[in-house]
């Protein structure tokens, strides 16, 4: 059946705008004004953003079966112990999907692209208060348990997912109104390094937050109250892809070593996915063994589960990073839209011309 679909065709980094280019892929680049069936249809054709969708939309469904398990067969809504476990679930279903939606649908426009990532950055900065609710919930060290840290934890995770938030969506384009608006929109920096640096400090610094406590259990902790158990095992593997994934993403090996080599296959980026999801993967079975074993203990010991501090921080985080999102893309919004030239009518010929409308 596929034999029978004709395919969009993929072009070079010299016939698409420059808001598409990406560091060292030359090739395999889409219409730069897909249709959302050009973009559902390149998800079965080689681009260098098949991979990309494909590392994050498969996992989404294993992440969604955990979170059915947990809600409905062993009915963890009933049970406010496993509330963190749910809140985590859940954003691990919600990145990666927010992430394949941004990658599948980015070429439709410049301004559909701008807005498809701030909402990929709006689900890593929840994703990122979903690991803070269940860490603070099961993975406390045990002589850590009830400090004046670990009940400021949430609330300052809370406050990090908006500025992790901001600072990612501000990284593309500066802020709304002031750097960009509906009739001019304009990369914020002229070299590419300053946009990445703002992104990588705006998941970096939540991620070493959310992580403290685990450091500080696996690496520093000795005697008594350190919770030195088997689970510490998954814990070192999570650690160990977060750092390859941060690694991969900051550098852009390997292909910076080899521009063009690995366009389709092998790039930093799909790369990265991959890392990311076997981290989550082992994140989560950590998690969830702590969560078991240390239940007797953290019911005795620890502050009690309620909606005030694992529910209610993930429907506030949801709630502004929607109002966020909102601001950073209301200009894009309602903006004119693109004129269209006699050529731009023409779809082959409009791909080898760079649209001047941002």
């Amino acid at each position: 059946m596929l034999s029978l679909i004709k395919f969009p065709r993929v072009f070079s980094i010299n016939q698409v705008p420059k808001v598409y280019h990406e560091d060292s892929i030359i090739s395999g680049y889409r219409h730069p004004r897909s249709s959302a069936t050009d973009c559902i249809l390149s998800l079965f054709q080689m681009t260098n953003e098949t991979l990309n969708i494909w590392t994050h939309f498969l996992p989404t469904w294993y992440f969604l079966w955990k979170l059915v398990t947990v809600v409905l067969m062993q009915q963890g809504w009933q049970d406010s112990f496993t509330w963190p476990l749910m809140v985590f679930l859940l954003s691990c279903c919600i990145y990666p999907l927010a992430s394949s939606c941004a990658h599948t649908f980015s070429t439709m426009s410049p301004r559909a692209r701008h807005i498809c990532f701030f909402f990929d950055y709006g689900a890593l900065s929840f994703y990122s208060l979903g690991a803070a609710v269940v860490y603070s919930f099961y993975a406390f060290p045990d002589k850590w348990v009830n400090s004046s840290f670990h009940q400021w934890y949430i609330p300052i995770a809370t406050a990090n997912t908006v500025v992790c938030t901001v600072l990612a969506c501000y990284s593309r384009l500066g802020f709304p109104f002031l750097q960009y608006n509906g009739d001019f929109v304009k990369r914020l920096p002229g070299n590419p390094s300053f946009s990445k640096f703002f992104r990588i400090l705006a998941f970096g610094y939540p991620c070493l937050f959310d992580n403290i406590p685990l450091f500080y259990r696996v690496f520093l902790c000795t005697g008594d109250g350190c919770t030195d158990n088997d689970t510490n095992i998954l814990h070192y593997k999570h650690i160990g892809l977060a750092l390859l994934t941060g690694f991969l993403f900051a550098t852009r090996l390997p292909e910076r070593l080899a521009p063009g080599s690995f366009d389709y296959i092998g790039h930093s980026h799909q790369l990265f996915h991959v890392c990311g999801i076997l981290g989550t993967h082992f994140q989560m079975l950590a998690v969830e063994q702590d969560m078991v074993t240390r239940r007797p203990w953290l019911t005795a010991n620890a502050m009690p589960v309620s909606f005030a501090n694992s529910l209610g921080p993930a429907l506030l985080c949801v709630v502004v990073n929607l109002i966020i999102i909102c601001f950073f893309s209301l200009p894009l919004l309602s903006g004119p839209a693109c004129q269209k030239s006699k050529e731009g009518q023409n779809k082959k010929k409009a791909a080898t011309k760079v649209c001047s409308c941002y």
